[in-house]
This record gives structure tokens, C-alpha cells and sequence, in this order.
């Protein structure tokens, strides 16, 4: 038993920026083994944007982690928090969702964490079910927690501050709120990236403040880096690699990020040992492994992930033809037009552009090809056929006209 036990800590501490009582969250897993009682362990998500990316993912794949050494996973959509705006590291208040566009987009992040979570070992969970009914009195006695001087040790508020930049009150009560989830949930652990230090904190202070008989321990996260290398993972910066995406893309996304930042991915993403890993770093360095092909490995390995097993190496074979080879994909998005068409129409309505001035400077830029063959006029008008139109080396459409 003590080897099942340390096996589980190794896997809870890999890839963490920091952790708050592992002592208790060894008490928790030991106490399973001993005697099959589960803990609960808790992680929020406000569901400001309806997909989920990689980035997120790796919250996720820890929570999945602790379900399998007891762990009951309480995922935590903030539909009420989400309607107020979580301020963390935003340098200006941000701006409030309407109810329904909350709801449409936590039934995506439904469909999309299970790809990932045991459902029979998680609790979906709204925070209005227990927000809504905090009401003016317990919410002032919330706030009689805390200061706003402690409130202002946060960096993100302390330089609004200093800077003059409006800081709602509203924004004060957020961090208040997701300690009040753990109080209602009585969360033993809580999981969160290491930008939200401070509101994981709340919970365990708010925990004691209330007489909670769980105190949850902590456990950070690092932020993923995006497809860059640099900043991280984001669809606001385009260096994300979506869930959603398709298995094509996601496997030359992955497969475009650098052999260093690979590692960082196998650690943070791959379903590997820390044991295989390092394996694979060996076999890397002393050159009886190539780094492509080791890439290549994880890059199916997520895709199998996200479109079931099998279809990583499909995209493998897709690449390899349309790249390697230089031929053309299997499969692509088909457009039907009734009339003859204007080249830089063609490439906007299908979607390979997003602008007939942008068509135009691709054009000229040697970017397009009509069948496999570079075209330079940027007035053609495509007459009624088939044409397999092409845009850089990934980008690929079929245009028929009638």
C-alpha cells in the first residue's frame, strides 16, 4: 500500500507550481486506501467562452488524476461568478455576460471536460444553486472577512490602484464568492492556475472563518505555453490549440511547437510516466531517437485524446501526404457556387481568407494555388469546373461551379 501511496503523490506533485498542505492531501489518498473513503476535490470554471484549449486542459487532466486515487471531482461552473468577472490579472474591469450566453457556453464545457473526466466520479455543479440563495445578509457577513487593504495585496488590484484605474466593488466580492463554493461544497482540495493564488486562498481562509470541518489544501498549476513558446495559451493571441479542433490541425499544431517546449507538453499534457519521459529525453539526446518522431508520438496521442484512439495516426498519415508528399488531403471543405467567381471572392466565401484585399496580397505573395499550380493574377474569374484551391502549405478548399 505505501508504494500505491507514494506513486499517487508523485503523480498529484508532477507538473504543479505549488502546492498548500500536501501533508493533508496525503492524509486524504491514504485514508482511501485504508478504507475506500472518497474526498472531494474542487476546481471553478466560468464559462466565459464556449471552448475549451490545451491550456485548460491541464487543470483538468490533474483533476482527473485524483480520480483515480479516490478523488470526487466538483467541477464548478461559475454561472453566477461568471456574470460578475473574475479580475484576475485584468488590468480593467471586464465586461459582464448575459445569462443565456453563460448557459450556452457551460453545456459546451460539459460536452468537452469529459473527454478527459470519469463522469461517473464528478459532480457538475452550478454556483448560483448556493450563490442565489447567499443573500444580502450572509453576503455582507462575507465580506466582513476581509479587508480592503488585504484585498489590495493582490498585484492585479494594487496596480489598478496606484494607476487610477476604476476597480468595481463587484470585483472585490468575486474572490469572496469562489471561497463561499468551497464552503458550500466542503472541498477538500482545491485546484487552480498560479495566477489565482490568492482567490484559492479565500477558500481555505473562508473554510476556517466559517468553522468548516475541511480546511482543502491547495494545488497550483503552471499556465501552458502557447504554440509560441512565449506567451501563454490563448484564443485572443491565436497560439492555442482547441479540443474542438480538428484531428488534422491539431496534430500539425502540435507538431509546429519547438523541441524544447515539447517536454514541457509531454509533462504537462501526456498521459506518460514521468519514467517514459525521461526515457524518451534520453533516447532524444544521445541521438537514438529523433526529436520529430518523439513529436510526432505525442501529437497522436493528444488527438487520440480528443477524437478517439486511431485517429491520431490517421492525422499522422494526412500530414504526412499532404506535407511530406506534397499531395493534396483526402478530405476538405467544398463550396458550390452557381456562376463564375472572382478568385479573391472564392477565397473569402471559402472560408481560406478572411478579406479580398487579403486575397490579393496573398496572391502576390506567391500564396495561392489553383490545382497545385501558383497563380499571380489576382482578376481571375474561375468559370464553370472544379478546382482544388490552396492557401499557404495547410489551408485547402474544393470550389465547384455550376
Amino acid at each position: 500500500m505505501e508504494n500505491k501511496i507514494k506513486e499517487a503523490l508523485e503523480e498529484v506533485k508532477r507538473g504543479t507550481a505549488e502546492i498548500i498542505d500536501i501533508e493533508a492531501i496525503e492524509k486524504l489518498i491514504r485514508k482511501y486506501y485504508e478504507t475506500g473513503e472518497n474526498f472531494y476535490v474542487k476546481a471553478g470554471f466560468d464559462p466565459t467562452a464556449p471552448d475549451i484549449h490545451l491550456g485548460h486542459t491541464v487543470l483538468i487532466q490533474k483533476m482527473a488524476v485524483f480520480q483515480k486515487f479516490g478523488g470526487i471531482v466538483q467541477f464548478v461552473i461559475g454561472d453566477f461568478t461568471a456574470t460578475i468577472g473574475d479580475p484576475t490579472g485584468k488590468s480593467e474591469t471586464r465586461k459582464v455576460l448575459s445569462r443565456d450566453d453563460v448557459l450556452k457556453n457551460a453545456e459546451t464545457y460539459k460536452e468537452q471536460v469529459f473527454k478527459i473526466l470519469d463522469p461517473n466520479k464528478t459532480q457538475v455543479v452550478f454556483n448560483s444553486s448556493w450563490l442565489n440563495e447567499l443573500g444580502t445578509g450572509g453576503l455582507i457577513n462575507l465580506a466582513s472577512n476581509l479587508t480592503v487593504a488585504r484585498m489590495l495585496e493582490r498585484d492585479d488590484f494594487s496596480k489598478r490602484y496606484s494607476s487610477n484605474t476604476p476597480i468595481a466593488v463587484s470585483e472585490f466580492i468575486y474572490p469572496l464568492l469562489q471561497g463561499y463554493d468551497s464552503i458550500a461544497l466542503k472541498s477538500d482540495i482545491e485546484l487552480g492556475g498560479t495566477d489565482q493564488k490568492f482567490n484559492l486562498l479565500m477558500g481555505r481562509t473562508l473554510q476556517k472563518a466559517y468553522n468548516c470541518k475541511a480546511h482543502q489544501a491547495v494545488i497550483m498549476v503552471p499556465i501552458l505555453e502557447g504554440l509560441d513558446g512565449v506567451q501563454k495559451m490563448s484564443k485572443s493571441l491565436g497560439n492555442y490549440i482547441g479540443v474542438t479542433d480538428e484531428a488534422f490541425d491539431m496534430f500539425g499544431k502540435v507538431l509546429s511547437i519547438s523541441d524544447e517546449l515539447m517536454w514541457r507538453y509531454f509533462e504537462l499534457l501526456s498521459s506518460k510516466s514521468l519514467k517514459e519521459i525521461e526515457e524518451l529525453k534520453i533516447g532524444v539526446s544521445n541521438g537514438s531517437l529523433h526529436p520529430k518522431k518523439v513529436k510526432e508520438d505525442l501529437a497522436a496521442e493528444i488527438v487520440d485524446r480528443y477524437h478517439g484512439t486511431g485517429a491520431g495516426i490517421k492525422a499522422k498519415e494526412e500530414f504526412e501526404k499532404v506535407f511530406a508528399k506534397k499531395d493534396i488531403p483526402t478530405d476538405m471543405p467544398e463550396f458550390t457556387f452557381n456562376n463564375e467567381i472572382w478568385i479573391c471572392q472564392a477565397l473569402v466565401d471559402s472560408n481560406l481568407v478572411s478579406s479580398t484585399s487579403q486575397a490579393r496580397r496573398d496572391i502576390n505573395s506567391n500564396a495561392v494555388s489553383i490545382n497545385q499550380e501558383k497563380i499571380s493574377d489576382d482578376k481571375l474569374n474561375l468559370t464553370k469546373g472544379e478546382y482544388i484551391l490552396q492557401k499557404g502549405k495547410k489551408s485547402f478548399a474544393k470550389i465547384i461551379i455550376n
